[in-house]
């Protein structure tokens, strides 16, 4: 799987971790640990990248490094 760009922050509003993937709008987890919501979101890309192959959508390119520092 190509590697996308991350984010994972506390919500005090949800009173847990999300983890949300830059690139691929929408996608989106959550986990009462960083970890966990890391291991959710996971699951959620696959499902995400699923659902655009098979509806023909275009699959987004992860950035590049020197594109997010």
């Amino acid at each position: 799987m190509d590697r996308y760009t991350v984010t994972i922050f506390w919500s005090d509003e949800d009173h847990a971790y999300i983890a949300v993937v830059d690139e691929l709008e929408g996608c989106s987890a959550w986990g009462e640990t960083r970890e966990e919501a890391l291991k959710e979101l996971k699951t959620a890309m696959e499902l995400w990248l699923q659902v655009a192959r098979e509806h023909g959508d275009p699959i987004p390119k992860p950035k590049r490094y020197k594109d997010v520092a």
